[in-house]
């Protein structure tokens, strides 16, 4: 069963590998890059996950042909959008807002590469109405 509490150790071992990704590997890479070093990231820590996921949309019973894909999206529980750009803007958010919507996902980190300090400027984390029904424990 996920809980909370299952979601914050996830993302916890989600940024640690980020962390160390963007100490060895330093700003200013494309994001491609950091992509590939991710995943190998991920898959050194057991972590599952699907990457450049195709994110479906549904109106009325009719699936859209809408190309979304997630970067990451870990566990079935947490998605990932990775970026390596001078700065986040909204439109970068409202797409990880998006994709934990259509995916029922309740949590959703952002990541910018393109900084000095990955843990204090360089990563956001967004829960949504569905972290919120979740048990604590």
């Amino acid at each position: 069963m996920i809980t909370k509490k299952y979601i914050d150790e996830l993302s916890y071992e989600i940024i640690g590998s980020i962390i160390e990704v963007h100490k060895f590997m330093g700003s200013g890479l494309l994001e491609s890059v950091y992509l590939q070093c991710l995943k190998i990231e991920l898959m050194n820590r057991g972590i599952n996950f699907l990457t450049e996921m195709r994110v479906p949309v549904v109106y009325k019973g009719k699936l859209l042909d809408i190309d979304f894909r997630c970067d990451l999206f870990v566990e079935n529980c947490i998605v990932v959008e990775l970026k390596s750009v001078a700065e986040i803007i909204p439109i970068h958010e409202a797409q990880l807002l998006t994709y934990m919507k259509l995916l029922h996902c309740p949590k959703g980190i952002l990541i910018n590469f393109n900084c000095s300090n990955i843990f204090k400027e360089g990563q956001r984390t967004y829960v949504n109405e569905y972290f919120s029904k979740l048990p604590n424990v």
